[in-house]
């Protein structure tokens, strides 16, 4: 027999024992961090705050795992398809599943190297699913997605 789940039956997952505004603002500089990786084309700084056997999709669907090949991938496509491309972020919402488990929606739109926004008929979505380990918050997947602008 197949349960069936309702809004009534289904729980509702998240952790609401602990005040997360310090959390919240961790998780804001990570993803922060990454913008600036990004902006600047520095590798090392976009995958700073992954885990070692993290796993990143991209928009178009290639899948890294793991520390060294998120590097690599990072690498290869700020010398290649995104070298001359530039992004801002923003955080959309973080959930706390457990104290040391969160999930962070990511918005990200095109902008100049100068930060002026500009409109090329789309904008992404991320995913990030982070765990704190070690005193500090780390990403263990992302997988951005495209939407229309």
């Amino acid at each position: 027999m197949t349960p069936t789940t309702t809004t009534d039956t289904a729980p509702a997952i998240e952790d609401t024992t602990a005040d997360h505004v310090a959390d919240r603002a961790a998780i804001e500089a990570v993803i922060a961090d990454v913008e600036t990786g990004f902006n600047t084309k520095d590798p090392a700084l976009s995958v700073a705050h992954f885990a070692r056997n993290a796993t990143a999709v991209t928009v178009g669907g290639a899948r890294s795992s793991g520390l060294d090949a998120l590097l690599a991938a990072h690498r290869s496509a700020f010398a290649g398809p995104l070298r001359d491309q530039y992004a801002r972020y923003d955080v959309l919402d973080v959930v706390f599943l457990r104290p040391d488990v969160a999930l962070a929606h990511k918005g990200a739109r095109a902008v100049e190297a100068d930060g002026t926004p500009i409109d090329v008929g789309h904008a992404m979505v991320a995913l990030y699913v982070l765990v704190k380990e070690r005193r500090r918050w780390w990403i263990v997947s992302r997988q951005n997605t495209l939407v229309a602008s």
